[in-house]
């Protein structure tokens, strides 16, 4: 229970009511109270809706909107305030203008256009005012594709256009833009499904622009026709992130699992698509990991997501990308895994050992044999720049190898198959991840990139293959080992998850750096 001398986080949302409950404000301020922010509400129109369609649309007066605003904004001090469906272009000018006049900070704008049932929620005429005079005052827009197809007014039928779509929008003066990618979900290499035929083998790739640097974040598809509300309530997770201090890329993964998890346990409550679940299993905003159902790896990625990022985004894989990492950089690095991956096998081996079950001994045996035959090809890749075997064998492991490889073994050691599986899982999720990216990224150095088949190799089906069944393993062992209730052992792994990760980052740094 708060104090009241504690500091309560408050977000307001500016928004259309959904009679039937599980868009608009009402998503947004059932988001808001799980995730433990104080929420208060501006309404703009009010709707006759229900899980079917929306029957009726009513817009509420300018001037009345505009008194419910003065009226929360004189009292109330928000650490964040958000907007839904604002409808037409005078409630936009009209709230736009008492933003700037308010010097609102951490303004998170949903430029809602569409039901999720199809029924237009923004006027034409709109359009303008809504790029002219309210993005520029966001700090984030969260559009969907089709939404941002209309503001960037271009076409998206890939991740590269999702990217250009992004730097249309960021050039009218918004701070950071998600364009989200659930209307178009990709297959392992990025190319676009059906979204018909997805399923649990497809993507959702989110792309965050800050101007300077793409993000992208990709969690598993989830089939499932109850996705109502599903953008209100990303973007009221997003505010209520902002609210309690975290950082827009924190604030969107967080949000993010908050959403796959109610999509994963959402239901039906009527006749047409029900909503997601606004309740338990969404995940709360604070810094201490917590598990109420879906994706275990998602979780390992997102309690330490300041580790993550700096693992998979360090500046050694930007250079990889452009091609302008020193060559001797590239060499100590490539030294050096020859020893990792001997260890990584040893590591495997040990996982092997731990298994009970016949079938999951051979299984992790095989991982042993692919090892192997990766590491013979690696002392073929050495070879073509210039190292040989000798060269190899004579290479004085460097402190960070040894740290790295030391820690998943002792923790293989010391622990159980899971803890084991958990240190090794940054190296493949993570290397697994890298090389999907820059392998899709148009700004990747393609033609005259000594580093473009380290890229390809990483991006290729067979390693994207093992990657999924890594996740898949690790999904096994968490819910065949662990109560979700025990919060204790999942903190533990997750501290597990984060170690592995920023030694992981060390390895980068050592290559880098020339760290011996």
């Amino acid at each position: 229970m708060l104090s009241a001398r504690q500091k309560v986080p408050k977000a307001l949302t500016v928004a259309g009511s959904d009679s039937g409950g599980g868009a608009g404000i009402q998503a947004d301020l059932k988001t808001f109270n799980t995730l433990s922010v104080y929420g208060a509400s501006v309404l703009t129109a009010i709707t006759a809706q229900n899980t079917v369609g929306v029957q009726g649309i009513y817009a509420l007066p300018v001037d009345f909107v505009e008194q419910q605003m003065e009226s929360v904004l004189d009292d109330i001090t928000f650490d964040a305030v958000k907007t839904g469906m604002l409808l037409n272009a005078e409630i936009i000018e009209n709230v736009s203008r008492m933003f700037k006049s308010r010097s609102i900070n951490h303004l998170v704008v949903d430029p809602v256009m569409v039901s999720t049932s199809g029924s237009r929620l923004l006027a034409e005429n709109a359009i303008f005012a809504l790029r002219r005079h309210l993005l520029p005052l966001a700090e984030i827009v969260t559009p969907n594709i089709p939404e941002a197809e209309v503001l960037a007014e271009i076409k998206i039928k890939s991740l590269v256009d999702a990217r250009e779509a992004a730097r249309k929008l960021h050039a009218l003066g918004c701070k950071n833009v998600l364009v989200k990618g659930g209307h178009m979900p990709v297959d392992g290499r990025g190319n676009p499904v059906d979204v018909q035929l997805a399923d649990g083998n497809s993507w959702v790739v989110d792309t965050l622009f800050d101007g300077d640097e793409f993000v992208e974040f990709r969690n598993r598809f989830v089939a499932t026709e109850n996705t109502h509300g599903t953008g209100c309530t990303l973007s009221a997770a997003v505010t209520a992130g902002l609210a309690k201090g975290l950082k827009v890329r924190d604030s969107v993964e967080k949000a993010m699992l908050c959403v796959s998890k109610g999509l994963a346990s959402s239901f039906a409550i009527g006749k047409g698509g029900g909503p997601l679940n606004h309740f338990p299993p969404v995940m709360n905003l604070s810094s201490e990991p917590s598990y109420r159902g879906g994706s275990f790896v998602q979780l390992l990625k997102s309690a330490y997501p300041q580790e993550w990022s700096d693992y998979v985004n360090h500046e050694f894989v930007r250079k990889l990308a452009d091609g302008s990492l020193p060559i001797e950089c590239f060499k100590h690095y490539i030294r050096q895994d020859y020893i990792f991956l001997r260890h990584y096998a040893r590591a495997n081996a040990l996982a092997s050992y731990r298994e009970h079950d016949m079938d999951d001994i051979i299984k992790a045996a095989q991982i042993v044999t692919y090892i192997g035959m990766e590491c013979q090809m690696h002392v073929k890749y050495c070879a073509d720049w210039g190292i040989s075997v000798d060269d190899l064998e004579a290479t004085r492991e460097a402190t960070p190898n040894l740290a790295y490889t030391r820690y998943v073994l002792d923790r293989g050691m010391s622990g159980d198959r899971l803890d084991l599986r958990v240190a090794l899982a940054p190296c493949l999720l993570g290397y697994g991840e890298v090389g999907l990216r820059l392998a899709n990224d148009p700004a990747t150095k393609r033609v005259g990139n000594p580093y473009w088949t380290w890229i390809q190799n990483y991006a290729k089906d067979e390693f994207q293959a093992a990657v999924r069944e890594g996740e898949e393993l690790l999904e096994k062992l968490f819910d065949d080992m662990v109560p979700p209730t025990n919060h204790r052992r999942i903190k533990q792994l997750c501290d597990t998850f984060r170690q592995a990760t920023i030694l992981e980052k060390n390895f980068w740094e050592m290559g880098l750096s020339l760290v011996p």
